[in-house]
């Protein structure tokens, strides 16, 4: 089953932010290479900039990221960064996301996707691995990088249409849980005790 992938918005930074801090120690320190804390991960966050950057997420029915993808333009490489919250992982959430950023660098006509990680984190190398990315590994660190092909009509057209499909589900979830907000606070206005006068 495809995932749906929406490009965020510099608009979007509280609920990027919700999303790093809900990552658990283990995962935060795995994420950026060091435990950061809430404040250095706020002034990671501030530092976005989504023009000239990309960050991808993966959101559930209530409109929290469970995935993000930063890919940050650096010359003739883009770097990526990618985390999935504990419990929605082995959903396949992770290779999407990593499938949307190869697309996006490919159209920003860098040549390489370079990831840099821990070589305690599984998950990451595994990714890496699956994509054919070469793996170089050194003091405990890894740097994983994949060439990318020239884009081409047909990768200007994916990151197009995975957008469109993807702000079309978002849009579904937002009315979905819009109504799903009302019927709880008619429901709640309904059980109150009315005052007598």
């Amino acid at each position: 089953m495809d995932i749906p992938i929406r490009e965020l918005s510099r608009a979007e930074r509280p609920a990027l932010l919700t999303h790093f801090l809900a990552l658990q120690h283990d995962d935060r320190r795995l994420r950026f290479g060091a435990p950061l804390g809430d404040v250095t991960v706020r002034a990671y966050v501030e530092r976005i900039d989504f023009e000239h950057d990309a960050v991808f997420a993966v959101a559930d029915d209530e409109l929290y990221l469970l995935g993000v993808a930063h890919v940050a333009r650096s010359g003739s490489h883009a770097e990526l960064g990618v985390s999935v919250l504990a419990g929605h992982r082995g959903r396949g959430i992770g290779g999407a996301l990593l499938e949307r950023a190869h697309t996006r660098a490919r159209n920003w006509g860098v040549r390489a996707l370079f990831m840099h990680c821990l070589n305690e984190n599984a998950a990451m190398m595994r990714l890496a691995h699956r994509q054919r990315m070469r793996v170089v590994s050194e003091l405990g660190e890894a740097d994983a990088w994949l060439e990318l092909a020239p884009a081409d009509a047909a990768s200007h057209f994916g990151d197009v249409f995975a957008q469109r499909v993807a702000l079309f589900d978002y849009a579904l979830k937002s009315q979905a849980a819009a109504g799903r907000r009302f019927a709880a606070a008619f429901t709640a206005g309904k059980a109150s005790p009315v005052p007598e006068k």
